[in-house]
């Protein structure tokens, strides 16, 4: 991939019309300019695939909270709780409430199945 792009950045340093440049490369004008100002910053190595990955999660939960929640899922047994004196007389409306989403994403990184009730 890199040599392709490393391809379409020569043409473009040579003097050819980025637009015509990027329409022979299946490839739209902007990304062009961005592979150019990345060879022209890093070299061939600015041309690699990248990375998606957020640097930083500010929303994500904290190692506080992952570890309560993987505590009460190690707690449950089919859907129903296992009864805790430390529990009693808390009903699960009054447990910590985060995000579904952040729930599945904790599961997916812990290695915890899918709720299935």
């Amino acid at each position: 991939m890199a040599e392709y792009r490393y391809r379409a950045v020569r043409e473009v340093l040579g003097g050819s019309p980025i637009v015509e440049v990027a329409a022979r490369y299946g490839t739209s004008r902007q990304t062009l300019h961005n592979w150019r100002r990345r060879f022209e910053q890093e070299g061939v190595p600015g041309l690699l695939d990248r990375s998606r990955r957020p640097r930083n999660s500010p929303t994500r939960l904290s190692a506080e909270v992952e570890a309560e929640i993987c505590e009460l899922r190690h707690r449950r047994y089919r859907g129903h709780p296992i009864p805790d004196p430390a529990w009693r007389g808390r009903t699960r409306c009054q447990a910590p409430q985060e995000p579904r989403a952040d729930h599945q994403a904790l599961r997916q990184r812990h290695g915890h199945p899918r709720r299935t009730v």
